[in-house]
C-alpha cells in the first residue's frame, strides 16, 4: 500500500503573499494573520524570518512600490489580477529595498506565478520587474519616500497638529525598523553589558533590530528582563514612587506597565476584559517572577472594594504612534475608526476616576498620534470633572527627553525623537490628581 502523498509545502515568497492578501484584502491586523499563519509557522527558521521581512517591508515601503509599479505599467491592474499586483509588489520590494539579485527575485515571481495560477500574467511580471531593475534606483531618487508611505488623512491630521515640517519627520522615522527595546527589573547598567545593549537615560535597554527570536536572549528565561519600547515604559514612571501603593493598572495586557510597577513595588491590581489576554499577561509575570492580582473584567464596569491610590490607564487607541513597529496601521485604519476609540476613551477616564481615592494620581496614556486621543480627552475630562487637576509633566522627569514634554504639561513622545539613538514609539500621557 502506497503512502499518501504530502502536500507540497509552501514557499516564503507564496506563505508572504498570501499573508499580504490577508492585510490589505481582507483588512486584518497583521499581528494577527501572522499569529494565525499554520503556512508561516511550518516554514524554517530562516524562511519564516524572510517572509515576515517580506511583508513589512511592503507595508512600511507600500506607497512608493505602487508608485513605482504605475510608472512601469502601461495600463491599471484590473481588480481580478489582485494576485498578479501583489505578486509584482513582492518582486519590487525584493528589487528596491532588500538588495535580492535581480535575476534570483524575476525567476522566483514567475515560479510564484505558476504556483498560484497567475501563469498567463507572467510575460508582464517579467517585463515589469526587468524595467524596474533598470530604472528602480532613478525612480526611487524622484521620490519623497516620507510622504508616499504615510496615508492621506494621516499626513493632513499630523500636519495640521504639529507642522508640516514635523510631520515629515515622523513620516520619516516611520521607514525605519525600529531598534528592539527592554526593561529590566535591576541593574540596568550591568544588563546592559552583557547583552551589548545601550543604556538610555530612562533606563531602557536598546538592542539594534534583527536580533533574531528574544527567547534566545541572555536573561529571558530567568526573567529579568520584558520587551517594551523606550516610550511605553515612560507613563507608569510618571506616577512616581509606588512602593507600598495600591495602583491599578487597566487595560493591562500584554503586562509591560504592571511588571514597571509590581518591580517598583506597588501592590498591583492588573485589570484586562479579554480572557486570553489576561492569560498572556499572567505568563509574563510568571516568567518575571512577579505579582500582581489579575481581574478579569470590564473596566468600564468593574469596581474595586475600595479606590486605589493611583491608577494607569493605558487606553485602547488607534495605536498610529507605533507605525514603526506595525506598517499596516497606515494602510488599515481611518478616521472613522477615532469615533468609537473616542467615545471608549471618555468612558474609561471616568471609570478610572470613580476608582481613585481622594488626593489619588491617574495617568492617562495612549499609543497614538492623534489630538482627538490625547490632549481632546483631557480638555474634556477636566471640563466635565471639576475634581480633578492637571500635574504637569517636568522635564527633569523624562531625562535626556525635554523634547517631549508640551507646553501644557504632558507628555508626548515622537518617533523621530531620539532618532540618533533609532527613534521611539509615538505615545501620549497625561497625569492628574484628584482633590483631597
Amino acid at each position: 500500500m502506497t503512502e499518501p502523498r504530502r502536500p507540497k509545502s509552501a514557499s516564503a515568497r507564496s506563505v508572504a503573499l498570501a499573508l499580504v492578501g490577508q492585510v490589505l484584502a481582507r483588512r486584518k491586523p497583521l499581528d494577527q494573520v501572522l499569529a494565525e499563519s499554520r503556512d508561516l509557522a511550518l516554514l524554517e527558521v530562516r524562511d519564516r524570518a524572510f517572509a515576515r521581512l517580506l511583508v513589512v517591508t511592503l507595508l512600511r515601503r507600500l506607497g512608493q512600490v505602487d508608485t513605482i509599479l504605475a510608472d512601469c505599467l502601461e495600463r491599471p491592474l484590473a481588480p481580478a489580477m489582485a494576485r498578479t499586483r501583489g505578486i509584482l509588489r513582492l518582486g519590487a520590494v525584493q528589487l528596491l529595498f532588500l538588495g535580492t539579485p535581480a535575476h534570483a527575485a524575476v525567476s522566483e515571481s514567475l515560479a510564484l506565478a505558476e504556483k498560484v495560477g497567475q501563469g498567463r500574467a507572467k510575460g508582464l511580471i517579467n517585463a515589469v520587474l526587468r524595467r524596474i531593475d533598470r530604472e528602480g534606483a532613478a525612480l526611487l531618487a524622484e521620490q519623497d519616500a516620507a510622504w508616499l508611505n504615510t496615508s492621506d488623512w494621516l499626513w493632513q491630521s499630523w500636519s495640521e497638529a504639529y507642522g508640516e515640517e514635523m510631520a515629515w519627520a515622523m513620516a520619516e522615522a516611520h521607514l525605519a525598523e525600529p531598534p528592539l527595546d527592554l526593561s529590566v527589573k535591576e541593574e540596568p547598567a550591568a544588563w546592559a553589558e552583557r547583552l551589548s545593549a545601550e543604556l538610555l537615560p530612562n533606563g531602557s535597554l536598546r538592542l539594534e533590530s534583527g536580533q533574531g527570536a528574544v527567547e534566545r536572549l541572555a536573561g529571558y528565561e530567568e526573567g529579568a528582563w520584558w520587551v517594551q519600547d523606550a516610550a511605553a515604559a515612560l507613563p507608569a514612571r510618571l506616577l512616581g514612587d509606588v512602593t507600598g501603593l495600591r495602583v491599578a493598572d487597566l487595560c493591562a495586557a500584554p503586562g509591560g506597565k504592571t511588571a514597571q510597577l509590581a518591580a517598583a513595588g506597588a501592590e498591583v491590581v492588573a485589570v484586562e476584559r479579554s480572557p486570553g489576554r489576561a492569560r498572556r499577561l499572567e505568563e509574563n509575570l510568571d516568567r518575571l517572577q512577579l505579582s500582581a492580582k489579575i481581574v478579569v473584567a470590564d473596566a468600564r464596569s468593574w469596581r474595586p472594594e475600595r479606590p486605589f491610590d493611583a491608577v494607569l490607564l493605558d487606553a485602547p487607541c488607534s495605536a498610529t504612534g507605533t507605525l514603526r513597529r506595525h506598517p499596516d496601521i497606515a494602510w488599515l485604519k481611518s478616521p472613522a475608526d477615532l469615533l468609537p476609540l473616542v467615545a471608549l476613551q471618555d468612558v474609561l477616564l471616568d471609570a478610572a476616576v470613580a476608582m481613585l481615592a481622594p488626593g489619588g494620581c491617574l495617568v492617562y496614556a495612549t499609543c497614538s498620534l492623534q489630538p482627538e486621543e490625547g490632549p481632546d480627552r483631557i480638555a474634556a475630562l477636566l471640563s466635565r470633572n471639576s475634581e480633578l487637576s492637571l500635574m504637569p509633566v517636568a522635564a527633569s522627569e523624562l531625562p535626556g527627553l525635554a523634547e517631549a514634554v508640551t507646553q501644557e504639561g504632558y507628555l508626548r513622545s515622537l518617533p523621530c525623537h531620539w532618532s540618533e539613538r533609532g527613534g521611539l514609539d509615538g505615545f501620549f500621557a497625561a497625569r492628574l490628581r484628584r482633590a483631597d
